[in-house]
């Protein structure tokens, strides 16, 4: 039976943890995820002009590449303080506080919205992909990434194997909510996005490797720049984060090389027009 989802305590869980993980995100995370940036906006066909909504916008370097092609952009996100990272890193471009489930704008109001890796991060994916759309001019684009199966994505997937070797089970105060690799699958994401009212839809995988020079590097990034993963860790008892940690460190001598641990990374990409 499938856990009730309080949508509404499951943002505030995002927002608070983002408040704590931002910096760490940025330090570790941000190299990775800032590969997929120019294949979303490939995929959502900006360019010079277009009026960009991007979403989940995090420490924005999606809307900074789009501005650097000569878009007209706004960055959105949950969480404040990694707003005010992103304003810092990127002054000429304007940020403000929104939740995707709701947004503040009027329909229609973008011909391009982007969303990276914001999937993994709500309570209702639905309302939220409705909510992309609606912004959205008729004949406009959405594009967004996600996160591949977690054998997959090393980096994550990792952590995740660990725990379920270790036997851990969520922390009591963890709300619940989907699961995090719930549109890993080439049909689940092509029917959310088909569901929200776009034609023309498809999905890419970009695949790619990334170097970490330590296991304590990745394990200190990952626990300090996520906040699901992290609140799973970090909620257990001290014994049993140190049987995640045991198996975390087996798992992750996998990937040893002689320059440092080589991860593979693979990033689903969907995209389509709004009808």
């Amino acid at each position: 039976m499938s856990p009730i989802i309080d949508v509404d305590a499951f943002a505030r869980f995002e927002a608070a943890g983002w408040s704590q993980a931002h910096d760490g995100y940025h330090r570790f995370f941000g190299p990775i995820t800032a590969r997929a940036a120019e294949p979303l906006l490939d995929a959502a066909r900006v360019r010079a002009g277009t009026t960009v909504l991007d979403v989940a916008t995090g420490p924005g370097y999606l809307a900074a590449s789009a501005a650097a092609r000569g878009a007209s952009v706004v960055g959105t996100d949950i969480s404040a303080e990694i707003l005010t990272l992103a304003r810092r890193l990127h002054p000429g471009i304007t940020f403000r506080l929104a939740d995707a489930h709701r947004l503040d704008f009027a329909d229609a109001s973008f011909d391009a919205v982007v969303a990276g890796f914001l999937l993994p991060h709500l309570g209702d994916h639905h309302a939220a992909a409705a909510e992309l759309v609606r912004v959205l001019e008729p004949g406009g684009r959405l594009a967004l990434s996600t996160w591949d199966a977690p054998e997959r994505v090393a980096v994550l997937g990792a952590v995740v194997a660990a725990v379920g070797e270790a036997g851990a089970q969520p922390p009591p105060d963890l709300p619940p909510g989907p699961p995090f690799f719930a549109f890993s699958d080439d049909t689940e994401l092509t029917a959310l996005l088909n569901g929200a009212g776009l034609t023309d839809v498809a999905v890419t995988t970009q695949a790619f490797t990334h170097r970490v020079v330590s296991a304590d590097a990745w394990w200190d990034g990952v626990i300090g720049g996520t906040v699901r993963t992290a609140a799973l860790v970090n909620g257990q008892t001290a014994p049993m984060r140190r049987r995640i940690r045991a198996a975390f460190d087996r798992i992750a001598s996998h990937y040893q090389t002689d320059q440092g641990l080589d991860l593979p990374f693979s990033v689903k990409l969907a995209s389509g027009r709004r009808r």
